[in-house]
């Protein structure tokens, strides 16, 4: 079935869109508005003569011309917005963990609060008008006093208009360039090989900063192990999220990125083809891609997927030809020339009407271009973009440059250095040298990280241990502590699947308690205090930010363990992880006196188990839990049903509730016979684990109400009461085990901490966990 287009535009990017369209077999026609002077000597293509802003007559045309009720092939006003907001798309890149520079934005009555930033970040800045400003809203400071001027002009003196309203100052990255152009159906995304734009107008990258003047595709600084990591890092997030939040992106992303050091950043999004990118990346496409297909069929219908999009080996070349005086001021109705040059002995110029085509691998797309009577006249500060195929990089840049030569018009600009890094990269022979930064390991962001968390470690501190990290293993003086007859006893532990809710909430400080908590209660059983702790966090990328909170939460739960941060080991391994995702495992150590680890050889049936409050699920459980969630009904952002003053995801996250400054004085004074830390098993599972064999005991399920969280687990889990038993903790998160002349005295001392207590059943001579009266737990 044909199909008509409409194509909206008027520059180099539209006329090298409409050679590559005219191509295909299924194009009935082309329209494209307002188009050039070289758009309509496309086959079945007509330029019209039409404002492309003007909404309401380009409908009116499309219902004339039966283009009406056609897919799309463009982002909706919300996923606009990453172009046109760049204090949005920075947020966005915030929350989606996407690679990009440190950044604050300020609203345009906050010129004071701007200057403050300037002064004090630490770093050289570029300072952006948020909004659309044609392509000169960035300013690029090289002195604080640069950077505040240009703050004045774009905060008080309003060069940008509306456009600065609000103003990012970012952090100046610095590394080569490069654009990603990449076919997105708001679920699928296919990049097109990364290209090199060249900005500014002089030879040498000098002078004002242009719309482009020329651009090479592939780049070759972009290696398929960095397409890899920009597709993981940065663009597969990018639309993952775009389709989470809301407004899922269909059409051509355009992302800029600065490969630094440390790895590729996020520059800024477009949400449209680039220009001069496009003329190189058109020549590139085999000419079995149907554009009309992969448009209409793939991206607006969806299904990209199901899709090829094949690119030729080898190189494309493109070179604008320039008004004189571009960036600034030029004159127009420069008539243009196109001859054909003997010049060049392998290639055959043939020029048909105004369209130069040379072996069918070199194409002059029109730009700022009209026609007016029979000539071809200049009407743009970018006039022309003669592209050029070669099997080599040298080859396609000697197709392009010799198409050069075949055009002329008072006041021909160009740049003759088009692709320069890549000879450089050719011509010195270069053997670039990797670096752990490009295998995606940042050592600086390790070492930032240290920084941060060295205030938290620090609080820690207790006697026999200073809390100092940095070297290569943690000091721990045990004798300063003064037991007379130590024991050692450790844990490991970690939090489980507890941790996919933390990263999906984006809370992560609270999981740091869970960690501490999960070893030192552990460690309580044993009836040792906790000394010192260690701590493991593995990552694919790392999160400085994320990582620095969970290192808070860890110093939190120390302090509450009474327990020194000693140190800890922070692996960042690419390719292990996805995205965003982290890993933890923590060790503790503590100490007790020989004559009062636990469990007593004494423990007889009639022994009364006391159990002390949970503060929530703990960190057991999760796989069930987050199962739950998703039948429910409910997600993490939903108020919470039990607590409208937080979200669900917020409620479920509750810490561990850490029992050390509850429990450890009443088993030093000797009333404890025996602990049961209940984590993953339940009751049925933990409490055997200190009983003597030939013993069991009761648990009287009626003795206290479970908390609300486990009656929304139960209820929207159709979960029976026994399985709860044997899962979760439903509200006692330790068992204690004293004699029956103990009880009281048991009682008195556990009830000086926070923890609620209670009498919840007794050893008896039966091996294993009898659970009473669970029906209440139904009512």
């Amino acid at each position: 079935m044909s199909v008509r287009i409409l194509l909206l535009g008027n520059g180099g990017r539209e006329h090298a869109l409409a050679w590559k369209i005219a191509q295909s077999d299924l194009l009935d026609r082309l329209y494209v508005c307002p188009g050039n002077g070289g758009t309509a000597q496309e086959p079945k293509t007509v330029n019209v003569d039409l404002p492309p802003t003007d909404f309401p007559r380009l409908v009116e045309f499309a219902v004339k011309n039966e283009a009406i009720g056609i897919p799309v092939f463009g982002p909706s006003v919300l996923a606009a917005r990453m172009e046109g907001s760049k204090a949005f798309s920075k947020d966005f890149m915030a929350r989606h963990n996407i690679p990009t520079a440190k950044f604050r934005v300020f609203k345009s009555d906050q010129f004071t609060d701007a200057i403050e930033y300037v002064n004090t970040c630490g770093h050289s800045v570029v300072l952006k008008a948020s909004g659309l400003a044609a392509g000169k809203g960035v300013l690029i400071p090289e002195t604080t006093e640069e950077a505040i001027t240009g703050l004045k002009e774009m905060m008080i003196d309003n060069v940008f208009g509306d456009a600065a309203n609000e103003v990012v100052i970012e952090e100046l990255l610095t590394g080569p360039e490069v654009s990603v152009l990449a076919f997105c159906d708001g679920y699928s995304i296919v990049p097109l090989p990364p290209a090199q734009d060249h900005k500014r107008i002089g030879e040498g990258d000098v002078g004002l900063n242009t719309g482009g003047m020329g651009a090479y595709a592939p780049a070759t600084i972009a290696t398929p192990v960095l397409m890899d990591q920009i597709m993981k890092e940065s663009l597969r997030p990018t639309i993952d999220g775009m389709r989470k939040e809301g407004f899922p992106f269909v059409g051509m992303l355009f992302t800029g990125f600065m490969l630094t050091a440390s790895g590729p950043k996020v520059l800024e999004y477009n949400v449209r083809f680039g220009d001069p990118e496009t003329e190189a990346l058109m020549m590139l496409l085999r000419e079995d891609v149907d554009l009309v297909a992969v448009a209409k069929k793939a991206c607006a219908e969806h299904h990209l997927d199901s899709t090829t999009i094949t690119v030729r080996p080898g190189f494309a070349v493109s070179v604008v030809l320039a008004s004189q005086g571009y960036p600034g001021s030029y004159p127009k109705g420069k008539r243009i020339e196109f001859k054909p040059t003997p010049s060049s002995a392998y290639l055959s110029l043939i020029y048909q009407n105004f369209i130069g085509s040379i072996n069918i691998d070199v194409v002059v797309f029109h730009a700022g271009t009209t026609k007016s009577d029979n000539d071809i006249v200049t009407s743009g500060g970018r006039v022309l973009a003669v592209t050029a195929y070669g099997e080599t990089i040298r080859e396609a840049l000697d197709a392009a440059y010799a198409g050069v030569e075949t055009v002329s018009f008072d006041g021909k600009t160009y740049r003759r250095d088009i692709g320069h890094r890549a000879l450089a990269t050719l011509t010195e022979k270069k053997s670039i040298g990797l670096t752990y930064a490009q295998a995606g390991v940042s050592v600086d962001a390790g070492n930032n990280l240290v920084e941060i968390i060295k205030p938290y470690v620090r609080s820690t501190r207790r006697s026999g241990a200073d809390a100092e990290i940095g070297g290569f293993g943690g000091i721990f003086d045990l004798k300063a502590t003064g037991f007379k007859d130590p024991v050692l006893v450790s844990g490991t532990d970690g939090v489980g699947t507890k941790l996919r809710v933390a990263v999906d909430v984006g809370i992560h400080d609270l999981v740091g308690i869970d960690l501490v908590a999960m070893s030192v209660n552990d460690l309580l059983v044993q009836g040792a205090e906790p000394l010192y702790f260690l701590d493991y966090y593995g990552c694919g990328r790392l999160d400085v930010d994320v990582a620095s909170q969970v290192v808070k939460g860890i110093a939190d739960g120390c302090r509450q363990a009474g327990c020194a941060l000693i140190g800890g080991e922070t692996a960042e391994m690419p390719g292990m992880y996805s995205e965003g995702d982290y890993d933890l495992a923590g060790f503790a150590v503590g100490a007790v006196e020989r004559e009062l680890i636990l469990p007593t050889l004494d423990i007889v049936a009639g022994d009364v188990l006391l159990g002390v409050a949970s503060s929530g699920l703990h960190s057991n459980g999760f796989s069930l839990v987050r199962k739950v969630i998703s039948v429910s009904g409910f997600d993490y952002s939903s108020p919470c049903p039990w607590d409208n003053t937080m979200t669900l995801g917020r409620a479920i996250l509750e810490p561990t509730q850490i029992y050390i400054s509850q429990v450890l004085p009443a088993a030093k004074a000797g009333l404890l016979r025996a602990m049961s830390h209940i984590t993953g098993g339940g009751f049925i599972e933990n409490i055997p684990r200190v009983l003597p064999k030939n013993l069991g005991c009761f648990v009287d399920a009626s003795a206290w109400t479970p908390p609300p969280v486990f009656k929304f687990i139960m209820k929207h889990g159709v979960i029976d009461p026994l399985e709860m038993a044997r899962t979760f903790n439903n509200g006692i998160g330790m068992i204690v085990i004293v004699s029956r002349d103990n009880v009281d005295a048991a009682l008195a001392a556990l009830s000086q901490g926070n923890a609620s207590v209670f009498r919840v059943g007794e050893v008896t001579t039966e091996p294993g966990v009898d659970m009473r009266n669970l029906h209440v737990w139904s009512l």
